[in-house]
């Protein structure tokens, strides 16, 4: 929330959280890729809100890894106590062997965007639109930087010679994956809002 409260700043809408709306409920991400889980995650959450929603789902891909963490990023290693740290810790013991020019890497991001259910029955929510954003970078040998979460303290960006850990935020901002997307996600914004007046967006 915090990343995205920059990145729509230009948004006609209001952004409110989950907890802003009081909306305990998780949904699960069973989908297969990043696409398929922003938009289970979308829809299910503009039923529950009754308010246009978006939602994204991210991770890494590695090249040497054939995409690995990918969708499961979050639980790379399948230990649901794992850490930042731990998760960081595996994917380097995984590229131990691995040359440097064979170290490419991408983020990756799929915001899905739905509007809230139909006065119908079943009420049905209805998908706006999905957008990508990619930023591609390196996996250094160690972690460095303290801007970041998740696997930002190993994804190196050569154009920059830091990690996107060691990146301020409003610059992480300008170039990241989630930042590409939300700017076509801000341009869909401003056509929806001008056609519904639709008051606030609840993320």
């Amino acid at each position: 929330m915090r990343e995205y409260r920059g990145l729509l700043r230009d948004a006609p809408f209001q952004l409110v959280s989950l907890d802003d709306l009081g909306i305990p409920d998780e949904v699960e991400e069973t989908g297969e890729t990043f696409a398929e889980n922003a938009r289970l995650k979308a829809g299910s959450y503009a039923r529950l809100s009754g308010m246009l929603t978006l939602s994204d789902d991210s991770g890494l891909e590695v090249d040497a890894l054939n995409g690995d963490p990918g969708v499961r990023s979050a639980r790379y290693g399948g230990d649901p106590g794992f850490s930042d740290q731990d998760r960081v810790s595996l994917l380097l013991h995984n590229l131990a062997e691995v040359a440097w020019e064979k170290r490419t890497a991408r983020f990756r991001c799929f915001t899905a965007i739905f509007r809230p259910p139909e006065l119908q029955d079943p009420p049905e929510s209805r998908e706006v639109t999905c957008m990508v954003g990619s930023v591609a970078g390196m996996i250094q040998y160690k972690p460095e930087g303290d801007e970041g979460f998740g696997y930002d303290p190993v994804f190196y960006l050569p154009s920059y010679r830091r990690t996107m850990a060691q990146l301020p935020l409003e610059e992480k901002n300008r170039i990241s994956h989630r930042a590409d997307a939300a700017r076509r996600a801000v341009a869909v914004l401003n056509k929806l809002s001008a056609v519904s007046g639709q008051p606030s967006a609840d993320c």
